[in-house]
């Protein structure tokens, strides 16, 4: 089964390649992020300088010429498209119930400010307790539910400032 990944580079160059693509890569490792690549009968020298593995961004110098690399698998495109990506969570203003149940317990206020990953409130769905916790650093806007209050997939939650 053949993997395939999207590549973007400097945010404007799309390309799809897959695993076999990648082995048929004609490349020597020269030092420990640094490679020689022959394709087509022409040399290039590869120099990974910046890696950040959590965005799967990497800088590569490709004879002295210097590109923004980011590599997404096909889970990567599965999580964006679900409307999950990492930094969509940054632009987030408000959050809705993920499922139809009943509000438990909410643990902020209006004007409050909280951190990303800070418990906001307990949905209780299914005879589960599902803690829905906040997706950015933010101040709370408004409260659009009540302890007790049953909600439906969808309903407006907490919005943030």
């Amino acid at each position: 089964m053949k993997n395939s990944f999207k590549v973007v580079v400097d945010g404007n160059q799309e390309f799809k390649i897959t695993s076999d693509d990648i082995s048929k890569i004609d490349a020597l490792k020269t030092s420990s992020n640094s490679f020689h690549i022959l394709k087509e009968n022409k040399s290039f020298t590869a120099e990974v300088t910046d890696k950040d593995f959590y965005r799967k961004k990497y800088t590569v110098n490709i004879n002295n010429s210097s590109y923004e690399v980011v590599i997404s698998d096909g889970l990567d495109l599965l999580i964006k498209d679900m409307g999950f990506a990492l930094s969509s969570a940054k632009d987030i203003d408000s959050i809705s119930a993920p499922m139809p149940g009943l509000i438990l317990e909410i643990h902020v206020g209006i004007g409050q400010a909280v951190n990303e990953d800070d418990p906001l409130l307990i949905l209780e769905a299914m005879k589960m307790e599902n803690v829905i916790t906040s997706p950015r650093d933010g101040i709370i806007k408004n409260i659009s539910v009540k302890k007790s209050d049953a909600v439906d997939k969808n309903q407006l939650l907490i919005e943030f400032e």
